[in-house]
Order: C-alpha cells, then structure tokens, then sequence
C-alpha cells in the first residue's frame, strides 16, 4: 500500500508541477492553437485528478474507506486523461517530434495509463483489508 500512496503522491505533485511549468510558458510542445486550445481545457480535470489522488494517498495511509474511494476516482480520472492525451497525440503527430517535452509527454501518458489500472485492481482486491 505504501507503494500505491507514493504513486498518488506524486502523480498529485507532478500535475502541479506540469501546469506551474505549462502556464510558465515553458513544457509547450507546440506554439499551435491546436495544441494549445486543447491543453488549455485541461487544467480543471486534472486538478479534480490531483486532488482525488492527494486524498487517496491520505486515505490510504490512514485505512480509511474514503481511501479506497479516492484512489479508485483518481485511477479512473487518470485514464480518462491519458487516454485523451494519447488520442490527442497521436492524430496531431506529436510522437514524431523530437523534444524532451515530447518525452514528458509520452511519460505522462504511460504512467497514467499504468498507474490506473495497476491502482484499481490494488485497492478493489485488497479493499478489505485496506479498511
């Protein structure tokens, strides 16, 4: 569990820093409307994310039952998010450019696409125990 509450951790700190750095200017693949609009319609979703992840990752720590139920919503809200990043990238091209925000990005979605599921089955199959 210990495992699963760092991962939610970080996946709250990193959202955080990813817009700090976004909103900063910097971590743009692309100057393109295209991709900027859509980035732009993202920072209320995954702010929702992080902030079910941070509880998840308390909850867990604690044994509480909200634990269980915030790890779940964040797992199945960074799915939904990787998901749209992945759509997103891949009919825009953005996996043939070459940069480390590419990378970052690429990053982001494996994990998200990672951590989720991993997340799910960990907490519903030891939820009992996790109370």
């Amino acid at each position: 569990m210990p495992l699963i509450a760092l991962a939610l951790l970080s996946t709250a700190v990193f959202a955080l820093i990813y817009w700090v750095s976004f909103f900063s200017g910097s971590g743009h693949i692309t100057e393109e409307k295209c991709y900027l609009t859509f980035e732009y319609a993202f920072p209320a979703a995954d702010a929702w994310a992080a902030v079910a992840a941070f509880l998840g990752c308390i909850g867990l720590l604690r044994k509480k039952s909200w634990g269980v139920l915030f790890t779940l919503l964040a797992a199945s809200g960074g799915i939904f998010l990787g998901l749209m990043d992945l759509l997103f990238d891949i009919q825009y091209g953005t996996f043939l450019m070459s940069s480390p925000d590419v990378a970052t990005e690429i990053g982001l979605i494996i994990w998200l696409l990672t951590l989720g599921p991993v997340a799910i089955w960990y907490v519903w199959t030891r939820r009992q125990a996790l109370l």
